[in-house]
């Protein structure tokens, strides 16, 4: 049975969960960077070598604070590469670690907030009267 190209074989599936619920404990418990704290990593996708991984990072506050978790995170990388190695046996190596904004959460609060807008302007449905 081959996968097709963009298919997710269930080893990389698991690998990536491993690798969101190891990240998510240690941005908790263990990352001292205040800029870390309101973020989560909300998916994280592997190469099919298992080599590469890109974590998706959701954080709160503007744009700018943003990219900061990003960047933090990106310099942790070593820190966290180096806890991954002690704490996950079953991988060979581990692998590196891309860290890149999630869109989608600042994507639906500025389509619910565009509109809620959209509601407030709408002019009240005006009453016709149809002749008889």
């Amino acid at each position: 049975m081959t996968l097709r190209s963009g298919a997710r074989s269930p080893r990389r599936e698991r690998v990536g969960e491993q690798l969101r619920e190891e990240i998510s404990a240690m941005m908790l418990a263990e990352i001292k960077d205040p800029r870390v704290r309101l973020a989560s990593i909300s998916r994280v996708r592997m190469s099919p070598d298992l080599r590469e991984a890109w974590l998706a990072v959701s954080a709160l506050g503007d744009d700018p604070e943003r990219q900061n978790v990003v960047l933090a995170l990106t310099h942790a990388e070593g820190y966290l590469r180096a806890q991954l190695g002690r704490r996950l046996e079953n991988l060979r190596s581990v692998p590196r670690l891309h860290f890149e904004l999630d869109e989608s959460i600042a994507y639906s609060v500025r389509v619910s907030t565009l509109l809620r807008d959209l509601a407030g302007e709408r002019p009240a449905e005006a009453v016709v009267e149809v002749p008889e």
